[in-house]
């Protein structure tokens, strides 16, 4: 009896696979119900699980026959893989799924079982690795993100092309930029950019400085992140890449925004939404129609803002891209909040968050329970708002982002304060006020001094 397509069942990668418990323990019962030669065709990767989770069944093979694919056929595959058009976070989880699997079996093809890669192997194995650093980024897995993209540059690093290796170390440095390694992101990003300016690749270096200026706009260094998006733009306009200015002018109006210069904030997103437009480039304008919606809102106009949340909304879903329309439904909530219509803000923020919990984003989970707390905290639910509060603390916390815990501790004291408890009100008011004054932010410390004058003494 011949077993094809096997793999299917066994996946590449996880826990106990159902078909092999069942393999391992009904394997006797088949000398009964099935006297006959049994030949299994597995790729090599089912073979290494199959030997790792049915040991008793694998001990009863008479032996294995390894079929090589041809040298022809792995490169086409290869070639139509990292040749693929459409942006991996568009895709339904299903078809990224698929495309995961795909590049597991390549690596397989290129790896063997207790070989080496070596020679003219290598490189496209390294481009392997890379495009699963890429694909498991896009779920949001970070940890396996890093565990490919470094073995990538590992290879990357004695090889000849520093075009490949400068890219490697971009992607690598959005890793630990999206587990909030400031530091190491940036010594990538940095290293990066030396190797792209040696070769003269520009847009290596457009790559670099905008990760550069991302990681330091995060860290709230705004005069260090404007200065490297700048020279993004002189490169840009150097070279005539006026699509790509897009968006560096989107994150200047990032900067402006959080600067408080609303009307310039305006001008750069309007610049790069002109740009995307221009280009045909929908997808990417959804970001930035979810940051014109943001700017509206903050404006205190309520109506434009929910029109552009919901211009952003219909593309994410449009293209599928379900990681990305959480942001823009925390916001939704965020509009309905502030419209007093807080039955509506909690079906948007749970939205949110079911969607940052199904692709284990932890930290940006965190915004969208410090709203909730606010929200319960309208209501007067006070016990409740103080769990979604310590739910978002215990994240800032753990992630180490000082800044957004000052927010938190703005409103636990004035949930202290609601309740009377004064003392505690007092104690959470001042751990804000001494974040904000750490991070220069006159606007919300002036806001916590005001507080703390017109708290009661014990």
């Amino acid at each position: 009896m011949i077993v094809r397509q096997l793999e299917n069942s066994i996946g590449v990668f996880g826990d106990y696979p159902p078909v092999l418990q069942d393999l391992n323990f009904v394997r006797d019962t088949y000398k009964k119900t099935l006297p006959h030669p049994i030949l299994f065709i597995l790729p090599d990767f089912a073979l290494t699980r199959l030997a790792k989770f049915a040991p008793d069944f694998w001990a009863w093979r008479s032996g294995v026959f390894r079929f090589k694919t041809p040298q022809f056929t792995r490169e086409d595959t290869l070639a139509q893989t990292l040749n693929f058009n459409q942006p991996i976070d568009t895709l339904e989880k299903p078809e990224k799924q698929e495309r995961i699997d795909l590049l597991h079996r390549l690596l397989m093809e290129y790896k063997q079982t207790g070989n080496w890669v070596t020679g003219e192997n290598l490189h496209s194995y390294s481009n392997i690795l890379h495009q699963l650093g890429v694909a498991y980024l896009s779920q949001r897995n970070i940890e396996k993100a890093r565990e490919y993209l470094e073995e990538a540059a590992t290879i990357a690093k004695n090889s000849k092309d520093s075009s490949f290796q400068a890219e490697v170390l971009n992607t690598l440095g959005k890793a630990y930029y999206q587990q909030r390694d400031f530091n190491r992101a940036i010594l990538c990003y940095e290293e990066s950019l030396r190797i792209s300016q040696r070769i003269g690749n520009h847009r290596g270096e457009i790559a670099s400085l905008l990760g550069l200026g991302n990681t330091y706009l995060e860290l709230r260094q705004f005069q260090q992140a404007t200065n490297l998006y700048h020279q993004c733009l002189e490169i840009e306009q150097q070279i005539g890449d006026r699509y790509s200015s897009a968006s560096t002018y989107h994150q200047l109006g990032i900067v402006a925004q959080e600067l408080r210069s609303y009307e310039e904030a305006r001008q750069y997103y309007q610049q790069a939404l002109a740009i995307y437009i221009e280009f045909g480039a929908r997808y990417s304008s959804a970001s930035t129609y979810h940051q014109l919606g943001y700017l509206a809102q903050e404006l205190r106009e309520f109506e434009e803002a929910r029109q552009y949340y919901q211009q952003a909304l219909a593309i994410y879903i449009e293209f599928g891209a379900r990681y990305s329309s959480a942001s823009t439904y925390h916001q939704l909530g965020y509009l309905a909040q502030e419209l007093r219509s807080y039955e509506e803000a909690q079906q948007y923020y749970q939205q949110a968050l079911a969607i940052y919990i199904e692709f284990g984003d932890r930290y940006s989970s965190a915004s969208t329970y410090h709203q909730l707390g606010i929200v319960a905290q309208e209501l007067r639910e006070f016990e409740e708002a103080r769990q979604y509060y310590q739910q978002a603390l215990a994240i800032y916390i753990e992630s180490g982002d000082r800044y957004s815990l000052a927010s938190t501790y703005y409103c636990l004291g004035t949930l202290a304060q609601a309740q009377e408890n004064y003392a505690e009100a007092r104690a959470n008011l001042q751990k804000a006020l001494k974040i904000y004054v750490e991070y220069n932010d006159e606007y919300w410390a002036s806001s916590a001094r005001q507080l703390l004058e017109r708290l009661p003494f014990p």
